[in-house]
């Protein structure tokens, strides 16, 4: 049975939890805390298809071809939220974008770490919803559009990386309202993990706790009001959230 490590809210540590009792007692946690309070780093542009999608466009000025280091951004604290909890929907806003994507966890400090090093450096993995107001820009940081509070959901757990058999073979499935919506595979990415460990590494410092997102799929769904959002990886786990109008 996979030993897996939570965060109850409340609680300022994690704990180790069998998944089978999770599982099967629904109950078990009323309240999930997201189980990375570290920082998190999205990666763009890692979703081979996305990368086809986009080629016209990266003929353009200023850039004029696709970039050649992975494109970074960070989903700040106030992002975090977990499992089973609502995302708020901005008053002025219709819809959020749904973006699917692998955490990367990070077990010791990570420093110019080679690719045949890398998985020496991850703890585990979970799932990872990088919530977004819809938007068009690729070129300048999104940060209103991405940092909105509990803007997001990580969870419910981290697996260890010794559960998972391959995270290069892993199916990414989001649901709206029990609807499938997108259908992401890991063998997609552009960079491979322990390429992307690697080439963040070489001019960042990663800290135990920090969490990477390998990448998301190209086309992501939309949620309004009322919908529930439910996350499936292969060998992971489940995340579900709900929307819900920000009252405020």
């Amino acid at each position: 049975m996979t030993k897996v490590k939570a965060r109850i809210n409340g609680h300022h540590f994690l704990e180790e939890i069998d998944a089978q009792l999770l599982n099967t007692h629904n109950n078990f946690i009323h309240s999930w805390a997201s189980p990375v309070n570290g920082t998190v780093y999205g990666t763009l542009l890692n979703d081979r298809f996305e990368v086809e999608i986009m080629k016209e466009r990266f003929k353009e000025a200023p850039y004029n071809q696709p970039p050649k280091a992975p494109v970074l951004y960070i989903k700040p604290i106030n992002t975090l939220t977990g499992h089973q909890s609502a995302i708020p929907l901005p008053l002025n806003s219709n819809q959020i974008q749904i973006s699917a994507g692998l955490g990367i966890v990070i077990g010791i400090k990570a420093e110019k770490v080679s690719a045949k090093d890398a998985f020496d450096y991850i703890e585990g993995f979970t799932i990872v919803n990088d919530v977004s107001l819809p938007h068009n820009s690729l070129f300048r940081p999104a940060v209103k559009e991405k940092a909105r509070d509990g803007f997001c959901p990580v969870g419910p757990w981290i697996v260890p990386a010794a559960a998972v058999s391959d995270p290069h073979n892993l199916g990414i499935k989001v649901f709206i309202n029990n609807e499938l919506m997108q259908d992401f595979h890991t063998s997609r990415l552009v960079r491979t993990i322990p390429e992307l460990l690697r080439d963040v590494t070489e001019f960042m410092t990663l800290n135990a706790g920090d969490l990477l997102i390998a990448g998301t799929g190209a086309h992501p769904p939309l949620a309004g009001d009322g919908d529930l959002i439910t996350i499936e990886i292969d060998e992971v786990g489940r995340l579900e959230n709900s929307v819900r109008r920000d009252r405020l």
